[in-house]
């Protein structure tokens, strides 16, 4: 900013609190000392006006309002490019530096209880209580949006609670889909299968794979459907449906991990026109050692519903 416009702008501010405090007093200086009934001299619907003072705090208010201008616009820069007088911001206090300090002091009291579980390996942090309370803190606060705070997952993003991983559910799969994020894309095959393609694959992936019914009155072509899969969607999801990790395809086997939906409409439409989905990578947010109390606590979610499976079955 040149001097000019920083006089300017100075000038401008200074000269309007100057000129608040001017008329709050000189408006209080004219009012009356008592309260009387004598009215303004003009009525609002019938309504009118006393010529009374204003209240006491309501002036004590107005005046603490324009103390606090003053300490403020002197403390953090306000006055074109005055840089304020707060300790500790010889280049003049901004929101950035502000953040940058309490993650400093965060980073000095909380880094080396990160640092101690980062040096530990993943399956023993997840039997780690307190390791687990940070861990669930962090995904509360980065994760829930998307998987909620159950993290059961809702249409378009996994349930993580569960055995169904498109990536992995190996620790080092979890860590590495949260540190580096993932990208996964399902074509679409609508323009390739034709509508008739598109209805006899869905409902061969819906009965043939996964053994689910279909609508009563269903017309479609199982076994068309199932020479349609073996020559479009054996490469990513395998002769068996069961998927291929190394490129997120998910086992279809099993309709619990089709994050769509599984009913025939629902897997129409993704075949017809595809899915797009990407899970943002956390390294550049949350560093390694953060992620790494993230994994162990997604990996806690899972095996312990999977021994709840275990023991109920």
């Amino acid at each position: 900013m040149t001097t000019f416009w920083s006089w300017y702008i100075t000038l401008l501010t200074v000269g309007s609190l100057v000129a608040l405090f001017w008329l709050l007093f000189a408006t209080r200086k004219g009012e009356r000392k008592n309260i009387t009934d004598q009215t303004m001299g003009h009525s609002f619907d019938g309504i009118e006006e006393y010529d009374n003072p204003l209240p006491r705090w309501w002036f004590l208010l107005f005046l603490g309002t324009l103390v606090f201008a003053g300490a403020y616009l002197a403390l953090y820069p306000g006055l074109g490019n005055w840089k304020g007088l707060l300790p500790g911001y010889e280049d003049g206090w901004t929101q950035v530096a502000q953040w940058e300090r309490e993650v400093s002091k965060a980073d000095e009291l909380y880094g080396p209880i990160f640092a101690k579980y980062a040096a530990m390996p993943l399956e023993q942090v997840a039997q780690e209580e307190q390791a687990l309370k940070m861990g669930g803190r962090l995904f509360a606060t980065y994760c829930s949006i998307c998987h909620g705070s159950d993290a059961k997952g809702a249409v378009g993003f996994p349930n993580l609670t569960d055995q169904h991983w498109r990536w992995g559910g190996d620790a080092e799969s979890i860590k590495t889909s949260i540190l580096h994020g993932r990208i996964g894309t399902m074509p679409a095959w609508g323009e390739a299968l034709g509508d008739a393609g598109v209805k006899n694959v869905a409902a061969y992936v819906r009965h043939g794979l996964a053994k689910l019914p279909l609508p009563e009155g269903d017309q479609s072509d199982l076994a068309q459907g199932e020479q349609l899969f073996a020559s479009t969607c054996v490469a990513c999801h395998g002769a068996d449906g069961s998927g291929l990790a190394l490129l997120g395809a998910p086992d279809l086997t099993h309709p619990g991990g089709w994050i769509y939906g599984s009913s025939l409409a629902q897997l129409q439409q993704t075949i017809r026109y595809g899915r797009n989905g990407q899970m943002p990578a956390q390294e550049q947010y949350l560093g390694n050692d953060k992620v790494h109390l993230l994994a162990a606590y997604v990996l806690s979610l899972s095996r312990n519903q999977g021994n709840s499976e275990a023991n109920a079955e």
